[in-house]
């Protein structure tokens, strides 16, 4: 972890009142250090000097999950049995489960943890538990201030929904109880009126600013006779010391029945009460719910989702086009093609989740990087198998898109769709903004077909009046260029790639003196010359029958595929003429392997 705690000490703020000594629990800090002492639960988690709550709001709600709480916190592990001073935890990262490693080291002051601890001394799970996330990020530092449903998806690889509790629908408590019913995490919080404003208190004692857990929903009849039900909803403060709120409800305790009833709804603690739903409302702003599967807020039947998940970018003056008030780039995104066969079962639409996540952002947050604002529209679309051109964007309005551009981590939205073909365009507000992003789709498996996301083409050229280059040059080319083997083209093969592009395409130009895009096959022998193949006419002559049209023409998708792979004959006979003298020899197995690239050669 040297790397780790390097970053730590770029953190000039922890210094201004501490100096803090990373300690090894079982030898400096108690006599007895347990991993997990009496089971994992929401009551091990106080926040120390670091302004993470929501992340530790986020955790008090995994507890709440047993079989996602030992995903992410694996409980064979222990400062005894097999103990070898590290300890491992699990993290959804864009798309797949991570594993990260720590060692038991830990900030203290005067032999006190300084950040998240128990509240019993020697018990340690939750305070490694957040170094391994500081590691996942790059340091402690990256962890100041948040959102609570970042670290909810880390934790379970599930689907975000945020709500704007004055803009909820009216059957919100439902949707709760629905939610911890299926084990998604909820957590809340109050906004800032100024964003640079300090945390405050509110009337009622609650904090602005401030990430608490929701770790209960119940309702029930009221005992007085009256036909009136009681809703109420148990919060919890991850500081775990103030007194509850003037808010707070003591209903609960009519709902129970029995005494186990009693001791399952009980306020564990200082920083846990329940409060009634109207109240909830009207003191809290927002609610972040994280789903373990996107049925759970909307169906009273678990279903079966097929998942698509495609990973992207937004490069500077590429495809980084910004949204749609910038009509002159915003048809430079990323496009996904979606298509929707058939809809769900009994119904006239399909149901489609889209959920677009910027990656890295936490990360470089020392480097400057902040969170943009992005979101996505759906268009309409039919047959379309390349990159939609500019003119579709002017004329064509979008079918559905997000509510608005927003600087979350991720955007997620749920959609009715009649069935078709429909395009994804992912954006960010504004042009020019690079990130990396994650692209989910989910949709109803109900029938054999699959939502399909295509890759985009390489973009339009007007200049050429060609629509880019199909699929089977595509492969063509990563074939020529992806030198090591990976099936993908990395920043420096890509360059190279497009520099021998563009001199190709001047060549062609030239040789296109009608201006209709395309060249004759008798040009076609001066331009292969010009572009430094020299060729004997039985070669030209297979060129000719395989590349040109009926009208003897190339145009220019067919001219740089020719030229791809004669650049890779050539270079495969290059690789075998060992002594330089334009003879090669070969076993069975080079002789297979160029029959093989001939064959796809002159394939036709």
């Amino acid at each position: 972890d040297k790397l780790f705690f390097a970053g730590i000490y770029h953190v000039k703020y922890f210094y201004n009142h501490y100096k803090y000594i990373f300690l090894f629990p079982k030898q400096d800090i108690c006599s007895n250090p347990q991993f997990i002492l009496g089971g994992a639960n929401r009551t091990d988690i106080c926040q120390g000097d670091l302004g993470d709550c929501w992340l530790l709001a986020a955790i008090a709600c995994l507890t709440l999950n047993d079989i996602v709480l030992k995903r992410v916190v694996p409980h064979d592990q222990s400062f005894t049995e097999n103990y070898a001073g590290i300890f491992h935890f699990q993290f959804w990262r864009y798309g797949e489960w991570v594993d990260v490693v720590v060692d038991d080291r830990l900030p203290t002051y005067k032999n006190q943890l300084v950040f998240t601890r128990s509240g019993q001394k020697n018990e340690f799970w939750s305070a490694l538990l957040e170094k391994a996330y500081a590691k996942l990020h790059g340091s402690y530092e990256a962890l100041k201030g948040g959102n609570s449903l970042e670290a909810m998806e880390d934790f379970t690889g599930g689907l975000t929904e945020f709500y704007e509790i004055t803009e909820a629908p009216k059957e919100l408590y439902n949707i709760m109880r629905k939610a911890l019913k299926r084990g998604s995490l909820m957590s809340c919080a109050i906004d800032v009126l100024v964003p640079t404003a300090q945390r405050t208190k509110t009337a009622s004692g609650l904090v602005t600013g401030h990430a608490y857990s929701i770790t209960g929903v119940e309702q029930g009849k009221r005992k007085d006779g009256k036909d009136l039900m009681i809703r109420l909803v148990r919060v919890r403060d991850p500081w775990g010391v103030a007194p509850p709120p003037a808010c707070k409800s003591n209903d609960w305790a009519a709902l129970a029945t029995s005494e186990q009833d009693k001791e399952r709804l009980r306020p564990t603690e200082q920083g846990e009460f329940w409060m009634c739903f109207e109240e909830f409302k009207k003191n809290f702003t927002k609610l972040e719910i994280c789903n373990l599967t996107p049925d759970t807020l909307e169906d009273d039947q678990m279903l079966k989702w097929n998942v698509t998940i495609h990973e992207g970018r937004w490069v500077k003056g590429c495809s980084a086009g910004g949204c749609r008030n910038f009509p002159d780039t915003y048809w430079t995104n990323p496009q996904f093609r979606l298509v929707l066969p058939e809809a769900d079962a009994k119904e006239k639409t399909c149901t489609v989740v889209v959920a677009l996540m910027q990656k890295g952002r936490r990360k470089e947050r020392s480097l400057g990087a902040t969170l943009h604002n992005i979101g996505f529209a759906i268009y309409e679309m039919k047959g379309n198998q390349q990159q939609l051109p500019k003119d579709f964007f002017l004329y064509n309005a979008s079918t559905a898109r997000c509510k608005s551009y927003v600087n979350m981590r991720e955007v997620t939205e749920r959609f009715c769709l009649k069935p078709g073909e429909y395009v994804i365009i992912p954006s960010t507000f504004d042009p020019h903004k690079e990130s990396e992003f994650l692209l989910r789709v989910f949709s109803e498996s109900r029938s054999s077909s699959e939502v399909l996301i295509i890759y985009p083409f390489l973009s339009s050229d007007k200049e050429l009046k060609t629509e880019g280059f199909s699929l089977e040059s595509c492969r063509s080319m990563i074939a020529l260029m992806d030198t090591d083997g990976t099936g993908h083209l990395n920043l420096q093969e890509f360059k190279h790639l497009w520099n021998k592009i563009k001199k190709w395409k001047l060549v062609f130009t030239r040789y296109d003196t009608d201006k209709s895009s395309t060249i004759s096959s008798f040009e076609m022998r001066n331009a292969l010359t010009e572009a430094g193949f020299q060729l004997n006419n039985q070669l030209y002559d297979i060129i000719c029958m395989r590349y040109a049209n009926e009208n003897m023409e190339l145009d220019f998708d067919s001219y740089i595929s020719c030229l791809v792979r004669l650049e890779g004959m050539f270079r495969a006979f290059r690789a075998f003429d060992r002594d330089g003298d334009g003879i090669i020899k070969l076993n069975v197995f080079e002789v297979s392997s160029i029959i093989f690239f001939l064959n796809s050669f002159i394939e036709y």
